[in-house]
């Protein structure tokens, strides 16, 4: 029997059904848009490494300040020979950018006895930076420890956490061949970041920078802690020279050549961190989303004067995540003092530093030429041609001269060159 108060109630159950599967449409665009959205870019800091602080570090550090958001500036160093120096900024500067401040402690990773680590000398160091009213948020230990030591590094990282102001906050460098020691929870558990190396580390018969490998480490390294991290990229190129016997005799990067034996002989390359694929490789690890990883430090902060690192106006592009665009042109112009001779150079377009090309051809029908700058002379069956032996990065906005033609009494429009893919 139906006495008319059904037709409510199932009113009532429909709108409640269609409120739900509301709420329900609601939800699921709200999670499908949450999924959709691309990853926060990681935050940027950077290593001001310079033992020096000339005019261009403080220009760079002034022109880069709105990009980074903590500065690991290096300021004291203990070499293998038990030396203790202090590097000293120029602490107007270093204050004006108004940001906080690691100050970056290395110690030589072939330090024989770790029992003369400098506790009692770092903790002074924090206090005298506090006393030029440098925003010190922490003290970063850069120490290449062999795996076999880190129990010995580990009690030295206790004694001084125990001595430092409670307010600065205590970090170091971590590499990846430490990852397969048990010992790296206990340090790690030392430190309230920890920094991982994945650049320079391993035989520069194998570059630089391997992405594949380096994102690997990362995945296998957030596990190990539970203190925030930050992972360590390059900016810059390495100059390394083989000795006859196979080995490495000699490494140039932020600093001259540090040789082995003494001897400037051998086969020499250039190692290069190309900015595209770092870019890429932080696209990639910023998709990962790996737990605790908290940003990057980019080693090192560029300079005018700084040969080995990348442009500004490249570094910059790669911290804000901008499009990177290059192009390089190969241009030919007359000597003014000796007619016949034309210097040929190359030319960079675009943002971002690119890969010198590996072949500039001329069409012209010159009687001499020569490479200079990583080139060199060659011939093929097409004619004469400027080879790359050394690779190497050409700067945004750059121009190198790579070599000359003696072409004789030619018309000038007679003589071009042309970049070869």
């Amino acid at each position: 029997m139906n006495d008319g108060s059904a037709a409510p109630l199932r009113r009532r159950v429909r709108g409640a059904l269609a409120a739900c599967a509301v709420s329900l449409l609601a939800l699921t665009l709200t999670f499908v848009g949450a999924c959709s959205k691309p990853p926060a870019p990681l935050p940027n800091d950077a290593y001001l490494w310079q033992r020096k602080w000339t005019p261009a570090v403080a220009s760079a550090l002034e022109q880069s300040r709105a990009f980074v958001q903590t500065w690991h500036v290096l300021a004291a160093e203990k070499d293998s020979k038990d030396d203790w120096t202090v590097v000293s900024p120029d602490w107007t500067a270093l204050a004006a950018i108004h940001a906080p401040v690691s100050a970056v402690v290395r110690i030589d990773g072939q330090l024989d006895d770790l029992n003369t680590l400098p506790v009692a000398r770092i903790v002074k160091l924090a206090a005298d930076w506090k006393q030029h009213g440098i925003p010190l948020a922490a003290i970063e230990i850069d120490h290449d420890c062999a795996t076999s030591r880190l129990a010995g590094y580990t009690r030295f990282l206790a004694a001084l956490r125990a001595q430092l102001d409670p307010s600065v906050k205590l970090t170091i460098t971590a590499l990846p061949t430490w990852l397969d020691s048990p010992a790296l929870d206990a340090l790690l558990a030392q430190a309230d970041e920890s920094i991982l190396q994945v650049h320079a580390v391993m035989n520069p018969v194998r570059g630089l920078f391997d992405p594949v490998q380096a994102r690997a480490w990362l995945r296998e390294f957030a596990p190990r802690t539970r203190r925030p991290w930050r992972v360590a990229l390059p900016t810059y190129g390495s100059r390394v020279t083989w000795g006859d016997d196979g080995r490495v005799a000699g490494i140039e990067s932020e600093r001259p050549m540090l040789l082995a034996n003494g001897s400037m002989q051998g086969v020499v390359h250039e190692l290069v961190a190309q900015p595209e694929q770092i870019s890429a490789f932080v696209a990639r690890i910023e998709r990962d989303a790996l737990p605790g990883l908290k940003g990057i430090v980019w080693f090192r902060l560029p300079t005018d004067a700084d040969e080995r690192a990348w442009s500004l106006v490249t570094w910059r592009a790669v911290l804000t995540r901008a499009p990177l665009t290059s192009a390089i042109a190969a241009d030919v112009r007359p000597s003014a003092q000796q007619p016949g001779l034309f210097d040929v150079s190359l030319v960079s377009g675009g943002n971002t530093d690119a890969p010198l090309p590996a072949t500039v051809r001329t069409d012209a029908s010159c009687a001499a030429a020569d490479g200079i700058n990583g080139y060199a002379l060659d011939y093929d069956a097409r004619g004469m041609l400027l080879r790359r032996v050394q690779p190497g990065l050409l700067r945004a906005g750059m121009r190198r001269d790579i070599g000359w033609l003696r072409c004789g009494e030619v018309d000038n429009k007679k003589v071009s060159v042309h970049v070869e893919p």
